[in-house]
């Protein structure tokens, strides 16, 4: 195949993807897909972009080009919403996101004539749906996931003991983000051009804080108040939509609002419930046999199957079912007990809390220490680290467990891993 045969821009650009924890594995799909959002000069110039947030005068740098020239061409990519562009006190930095969640998305979140959207959602359909080794990648290599569920706040019952945290309210999200952002939801709107998309709100699909600012800015979502967002999440809520949100406790830049027919990630938690691609909210449905009728709806509005009918082994009544749960796939969204007419479903605590990375640096780390690409996150020459990152990433590497330490230091055999090794006992 071409693209094999020799190294081009593309080729480069995907090695460049791949040093990032949440990579793309390459195939001839991939390659369309980038030849649709890339021209092969970009995609060159991408390649030599470090992992880390980066300057113009940085690129420029990499680039051996002047920085004016530099900023417009990464200007132009963040306009394309390629790149996130972030603003802080007078200081714009850029950063490539993830193919996942990342550049895939925003391609989609917002109709667009500059590039055949039909023709990229049919490639992302067989790459992401038909081929599965990127949603493998993405969601089943690691036990560190790049989301979680939010529970549905208004199901969890009052007064019983049951806590909910800051961080596990998508209403906290929303009310403490710096900006707020709405788009058209990626999923549905890729299967719309193939036919099959649901009719579950399409502009639902929520930003927040720097990416929400950079997708404001270029038109990729619509800035709204606190209470909109409140309002949108509350008609997803109605709709039986689950919240999946960036598995961070802080700056949480993206929530989804998904349904089980369109969205990735409720696909790949049907298909690997059991090895966990999504990370749980810390609650658990309950089913009250006493007062479950049968009657299936919890089944039909659960989005990864975790919920059935069983008999009710009630000799008065021998065809009578209930409903049971698999607590080994279940979300803990909280959606089957709004579906309840009833009111036989309630929300309880898990016996053990799910453990969420503090924030983005320490859900990375963790992500690249299963996956085994930490020395690229280390060790990113493209453009000189500066202190300040290396040691966001050190220091989380130094409060992590025994054996994940471990992986860390067989995975980056260096002098510098050493040094740290022996003064601070690794």
């Amino acid at each position: 195949m071409s693209h094999i045969s020799h190294r081009s821009g593309y080729s480069e650009l995907v090695d460049r993807l791949n040093r990032f924890p949440q990579g793309a594995p390459p195939s001839g799909t991939l390659y369309k897909i980038l030849k649709i959002l890339f021209s092969e000069r970009e995609a060159e110039l991408i390649a030599l972009l470090p992992i880390k947030p980066f300057t113009a005068k940085q690129a420029a740098g990499a680039w051996k080009m002047k920085p004016a020239q530099a900023c417009a061409i990464l200007d132009n990519l963040a306009g394309r919403a390629l790149l996130v562009d972030i603003e802080c006190e007078g200081r714009t930095t850029y950063v490539l996101p993830p193919p996942m969640a990342g550049f895939f998305e925003f391609s989609m979140m917002r109709t667009r004539g500059d590039i055949d959207q039909h023709v990229l959602a049919e490639l992302f359909y067989q790459y992401i749906n038909v081929e599965e080794g990127f949603i493998l990648s993405l969601f089943v290599n690691g036990e560190t996931q790049i989301g979680r569920v939010f529970v549905q706040e208004p199901m969890l019952p009052s007064g019983n003991g049951v806590h909910v945290l800051d961080y596990e309210r998508a209403s906290e999200v929303i009310r403490t983000a710096t900006h707020r952002g709405i788009s058209m939801c990626y999923c549905r709107h890729k299967m719309r051009h193939l036919g099959r998309s649901c009719d579950a709100p399409m502009d639902i699909c929520m930003t927040f804080n720097t990416s929400a600012r950079s997708l404001i800015k270029h038109g990729f979502a619509r800035e709204v108040e606190i209470s909109e967002g409140l309002d949108l999440l509350q008609q997803a809520c109605e709709h039986g939509l689950v919240q999946f949100g960036e598995n961070v406790r802080k700056s949480v830049n993206f929530i989804c609002n998904c349904c089980g027919c369109c969205c990735e990630a409720m696909i790949a938690a049907r298909k690997f419930g059991m090895l966990h691609p999504v990370h749980t909210s810390n609650f658990i449905p309950a089913v009250d046999a006493s007062r479950c009728s049968g009657c299936g709806r919890c089944v039909a509005a659960c989005p990864v199957e975790a919920v059935g009918l069983v008999s009710a082994n009630d000799p008065r009544e021998p065809k009578k079912k209930k409903a049971r749960v698999n607590e080994a796939i279940c979300l803990g969204c909280g959606v089957c007990a709004r579906a309840c007419p009833q009111g036989a479903i309630a929300l309880r605590a898990r016996g053990k809390r799910v453990i969420t990375p503090v924030n983005s640096v320490h859900k990375s780390v963790m992500m690249a220490i299963e996956r085994g690409t930490l020395q690229h996150m280390i060790f990113d020459n493209r453009v000189m680290w500066n202190h300040r990152a290396l040691a966001a990433v050190t220091g989380v590497i130094l409060r992590l467990p025994p054996v994940k330490k471990i992986m860390a230091g067989n995975q980056v055999k260096s002098r510098y891993m050493e040094y740290l090794a022996e003064k601070f006992k690794l």
